[in-house]
């Protein structure tokens, strides 16, 4: 198992987790299964050891770690028009006519025919971890477009599955553009070394800083400017280090050495206990975060109702 390296929240309600005891069996009417040969896609779920592994979720305690995945074939679009093109050619050469819109189509889906099942395929997975403590999904992703896909992905397999987008009670932009103003940082978060101050006007100024000391005259007077904080570099608890953007979304998230080091220490000797392991400790960390995130910006879990 990889460390997530981005993270979109959504969350479930109490009532929600209880009706999950059975996503195993519900996901694997859902497995993804190889595109036939005239389609461009299928999505489903494969198992967090592989995608020839049977299990389709994994549980360490309260967590529950899964899949989401797709397999496209590829077929671009310049290979589709530069036959279509060749066909056209032929036609006006050899019996002198120009070809109507219809039967330019026709024309088009013969190529498409002719050419789907000798495409090669792609495979792309979205890991996530679903909370049934604190009724978090937490989406390996930093967009909302393939978070929202996921979950979808879910809501089918399950029939029903109400998890909600988290978004902050207050601006997120106005609170860390406080944090740069006045250094002064919730407990236990402290700054990073990069940031993307905007002006806030439609095309206003970008500016973006990276190894940067964010405390210095420098990164003030664009402040004093007008210019906000879109996104900020921030460590937690000298454990984890991340990007955060106005739309809470979570970027460059990494685990630092002191959590790396309790990993190595664990001991690893077959596949099944180093993701054991991993998952374990980066849930447990991510619970802390996910926390902070809940008292610091107003993130309430939905009710049953």
């Amino acid at each position: 198992m990889m460390w997530f390296r981005n993270l979109t929240l959504f969350r479930f309600s109490e009532k929600t987790a209880r009706s999950l005891k059975s996503l195993e069996d519900k996901l694997a009417e859902h497995r993804l299964r190889p595109p036939g040969p005239l389609e461009l896609a299928t999505q489903g779920f494969i198992s967090p050891f592989g995608r020839d592994a049977e299990a389709l979720t994994h549980k360490v305690g309260d967590f529950v770690l899964l899949n989401v995945a797709s397999e496209r074939r590829l077929l671009p679009s310049s290979v589709v028009n530069d036959e279509l093109s060749a066909r056209l050619k032929k036609i006006s050469e050899k019996e002198g006519r120009k070809v109507g819109s219809k039967e330019r189509q026709r024309l088009k889906d013969e190529i498409l025919t002719d050419l789907l099942p000798r495409a090669f395929t792609k495979m792309s997975r979205t890991a996530c971890y679903l909370s049934l403590k604190s009724g978090f999904v937490v989406l390996d992703t930093a967009s909302r477009k393939s978070a929202e896909e996921a979950i979808s992905q879910l809501r089918q397999a399950l029939g029903s599955f109400p998890a909600v987008p988290m978004a902050p009670e207050e601006s997120l932009r106005r609170l860390m553009t406080d944090w740069l103003v006045h250094g002064k940082l919730p407990e236990g978060l402290a700054l990073g070394d990069e940031c993307e101050l905007r002006d806030p006007a439609e095309s206003g100024a970008v500016v973006r800083c990276r190894r940067q000391d964010l405390e210095t005259d420098e990164v003030r007077e664009h402040l004093k400017s007008g210019k906000q904080a879109f996104a900020l570099g921030l460590t937690f608890a000298d454990r984890i280090g991340f990007t955060l953007g106005e739309d809470l979304a979570v970027r460059k998230l990494r685990f630092l050495d002191v959590v790396q080091d309790e990993l190595e220490t664990s001991g690893r000797d077959a596949e099944a206990v180093e993701l054991d392991a991993t998952f374990a400790l980066m849930t447990l960390e991510l619970e802390r975060l996910l926390a902070k995130f809940e008292e610091w910006f107003g993130l309430p879990r939905p009710d049953d109702k």
